[in-house]
């Protein structure tokens, strides 16, 4: 992972749960961190690793993402093992 991934993955995993990070950046670490990322009707998205599953929704028209939805991703990320 690059510095820049870790860097969010950070902002990520800090209490309280961030908003106005921006989901280009949350797409990147995704990417690196093994996590197909699929497109769904409207502005769904499909994360998947291996097994484990979770439709999270893309923000829009703002590049950046809400807290319920960095919330979501945060308890994806650890149930498919990602570490800080």
């Amino acid at each position: 992972m690059r510095p820049k991934h870790r860097r969010t993955l950070d902002k990520i995993l800090t209490k309280p749960t961030p908003s106005g990070i921006r989901w280009a950046d949350i797409e990147s670490l995704l990417a690196a961190a093994g996590v197909e990322v699929s497109e769904r009707s409207g502005s769904r998205v499909l994360l998947k690793k291996g097994a484990d599953r979770v439709v999270v929704h893309r923000t829009h028209p703002e590049p950046v993402t809400g807290r319920a939805t960095v919330r979501d991703i945060t308890a994806f990320l650890k149930a498919v093992g990602v570490k800080p």
